[in-house]
């Protein structure tokens, strides 16, 4: 599995991303965000966490145009893996790999704290390693985490299976830290190969600092065979 992690000016959580990658088997490289093309045999694009552009405009918003999105989106569209975590969700939301919107938090204050979420399928790349409905804990830090969408997107995500995360609590009951609409914490695309969440798995993948849960989804993806060209 090659990784390319796009780096943008405010990104701060870049290497946190290659070592829970590396960490798994797979070989990420850093991609600086003024690049035009992908490194050769990229299997998966990686837009981090942190504050690209200080979150001017809206977050994500200036990122989604820097000139790398364009092979990002080529790349999403030929069935490319890619996936979005926190900054890296508002950036494929803004560049339009994904559909909706995430809005200031219910309560509009940053949050910063660990959180349950409840895997709603593992028949994905990005979740093989868990059980269905297998409750995790990670971590979150976000001011502008709350999904929103219209009904009828809403309806089209959930009719689709497209929920990946739902935030809840350790026995699977209600916690919605920041407003999400149907206590969405990640979506996919259409083809399930675009993956935006806003919890950092990264930052749960050692003992050390605090626990493993956040392991299954890069050790998903690095086990993760690409399909034939």
């Amino acid at each position: 599995m090659n990784a390319a992690i796009i780096l943008f000016p405010g990104s701060n959580r870049e290497g946190d991303a290659f070592r829970a990658l590396a960490a798994s088997g797979a070989r990420p490289a850093l991609v600086w965000h003024r690049e035009t093309h992908l490194p050769p045999k990229t299997d998966l694009v990686v837009l981090p966490g942190g504050f690209s552009y200080g979150d001017y405009l809206r977050c994500g918003a200036i990122a989604a145009r820097e000139s790398i999105m364009d092979a990002v989106r080529a790349h999403a569209a030929r069935g490319g893996l890619v996936l979005g975590i926190c900054n890296g969700f508002q950036i494929l939301v803004e560049s339009g790999l994904l559909p909706g919107v995430l809005m200031r938090n219910a309560k509009l204050r940053f949050i910063c704290r660990m959180q349950h979420l409840r895997v709603e399928r593992n028949d994905t790349p990005f979740a093989s390693a868990y059980a269905r409905g297998q409750i995790i804990k990670v971590a979150i830090a976000h001011g502008e985490g709350n999904y929103i969408a219209d009904s009828e997107t809403i309806a089209r995500i959930e009719g689709d299976g497209r929920v990946a995360f739902r935030y809840c609590g350790a026995n699977g009951e209600a916690d919605n830290p920041n407003g999400s609409i149907n206590d969405i914490a990640g979506i996919y695309s259409k083809g399930f190969n675009v993956l935006g969440l806003m919890p950092h798995p990264e930052n749960l993948v050692d003992a050390l600092v605090g626990g493993t849960d956040g392991r299954g989804l890069f050790e998903s993806l690095a086990t993760f065979a690409r399909p034939a060209a």
